[in-house]
């Protein structure tokens, strides 16, 4: 029951829940993707000063509303299957992340390109997570490059390609532009093919880099002084020729 003083009524959880999904529904509606705290407020039977104990104010609740984004974009990309094949978990991935801001438009603009004071640390886990699909990457041979490198460059591509959907979808109205640019990127990042053999010096890089990845996928049988000075030497292979 809402206390007629504005008080922050009972079932907060529920209630901060509801006023996100109030957000968003409104956030989906709206013609110049914005939200109105009062809108929020009405929408859920609340005073306007609960939504500020609840979230602070209204980059609060936008923030509030980000995160609860990322969290909801985390768990589906943790019920992708993993598959041994570790390069079509990638592709997947990016198909992925496609659906997931065409079915969540408004949600997807104001996650990848925020006008907030920060962006959520729950942002930084689907770096990771993407990070960790490439070093399994590396551990096959399949990347040309190291794996942070290969994340930044893939997000910000699978970022890029799929807001110009969304934000001019009259210049950008071919269905296969997500997978032309994906087959790009990737054409650039990894290595599937094994058909023009590569010069002694990038095979040289390429296989320190698939080594350094697969110690980072198992125990190592050396101490931890002997994997610190291999993982340097592994580093210093990958670096170009001065």
């Amino acid at each position: 029951m809402n206390d007629a003083t504005g008080g922050t009524p009972r079932g907060t959880g529920d209630l901060r829940s509801r006023m996100l999904e109030a957000a968003e529904d409104l956030l989906e509606e709206s013609s110049d993707n914005d939200v109105s705290t009062r809108a929020v407020c009405e929408a859920v039977g609340v005073k306007q000063p609960v939504l500020y104990r609840l979230f602070g104010d209204k980059n609060g609740l936008l923030t509030a509303l980000v995160a609860h984004g990322f969290e909801r974009y985390i768990g589906r990309k943790q019920r992708l299957a993993v598959t041994g094949d570790p390069v079509a978990d990638l592709r997947a991935g990016w198909d992925d992340h496609v659906d997931f801001a065409l079915s969540n438009r408004a949600l997807y603009r104001l996650m990848f390109s925020p006008a907030l004071p920060e962006v959520p640390e729950t942002a930084a886990r689907i770096f990771e997570m993407l990070q960790r699909t490439l070093e399994r990457c590396a551990a096959v041979g399949a990347l040309r490059i190291p794996a942070g490198e290969a994340a930044q460059t893939i997000l910000a591509a699978n970022v890029g390609v799929t807001l110009s959907l969304l934000s001019q979808p009259e210049r950008f109205a071919d269905p296969a532009l997500p997978t032309r640019v994906r087959d790009a990127v990737f054409a650039a990042c990894l290595d599937e093919s094994a058909a023009a053999p590569a010069p002694e010096e990038d095979r040289l890089a390429a296989a320190a880099r698939q080594l350094e990845a697969q110690l980072g996928q198992r125990n190592s049988p050396l101490g931890a002084a002997e994997t610190a000075l291999l993982l340097v030497w592994l580093d210093a292979l990958q670096r170009p020729a001065s």
